[in-house]
């Protein structure tokens, strides 16, 4: 008996669906733990220690008086967008001790969120910089705290001298839906990039 086309689509055979790597960068305690726990669908893995006093004269807290804990490797999460496309997250540490592991993070991976600070705005600078520098394209994401002022995206873009075509957002890094916007145009700036690179030069 022919099967009608319908029952053909379910009997087909399922697609894995493809993965891409983002990484979650920044200053330290911008938001980076945060923004991957928000979307991450498996309880993320941290590699976080309490502070301590010893710690205090490298690790400066104006700004985040309240943080008890910093990431010291990486933080890791997933995300799946839609049945074609799941994102592997890596949040990597702040501090710039931790900069050795860097590269071995970045290996791989599609393109990366950087988490901007209004109230501590150049400790973006060293991941702005490190990405500018290895052609990763990134998305620079204004995380929104409470009680700092905010200003339009382009006033950020300005203040960082970006590039025109870096995508400027503002988020909440605690809320799913505003972090998953943020990963979206990740993949979207990655993936037109990727586009422009493999097109054939005029001549």
């Amino acid at each position: 008996m022919a099967f009608g086309r319908s029952e053909r689509r379910r009997r087909s055979p399922a697609v894995d669906p493809m993965t891409l790597k983002i990484l979650v960068a920044g200053g330290f305690g911008v938001g980076k733990t945060t923004l991957v726990g928000a979307v991450s669908e498996i309880r993320p893995l941290r590699t976080e220690e309490r502070l301590t006093e010893a710690g205090r004269p490298v690790d400066d807290l104006d700004g985040v008086e309240a943080k008890t804990t910093t990431t010291v490797a990486m933080d890791f999460g997933r995300i799946t967008l839609n049945d074609e496309l799941v994102l592997y997250l890596f949040g990597t540490p702040g501090q710039d001790r931790f900069w050795f592991l860097w590269d071995e993070l970045a290996r791989g991976a599609l393109g990366a969120v950087v988490l901007a600070d209004t109230r501590r705005l150049t400790d973006c600078f060293a991941a702005i910089d490190y990405f500018e520098r290895s052609g990763l394209p990134f998305t620079v994401a204004v995380n929104c705290f409470d009680g700092a002022e905010q200003y339009p995206a382009e006033t950020v873009r300005e203040a960082l001298d970006l590039d025109p075509g870096v995508p400027v957002m503002l988020c909440d890094a605690r809320h799913k839906d505003s972090a998953r916007e943020v990963l979206i145009s990740v993949v979207e700036h990655a993936l037109e990039a990727d586009t422009r690179r493999r097109e054939p030069a005029l001549p």
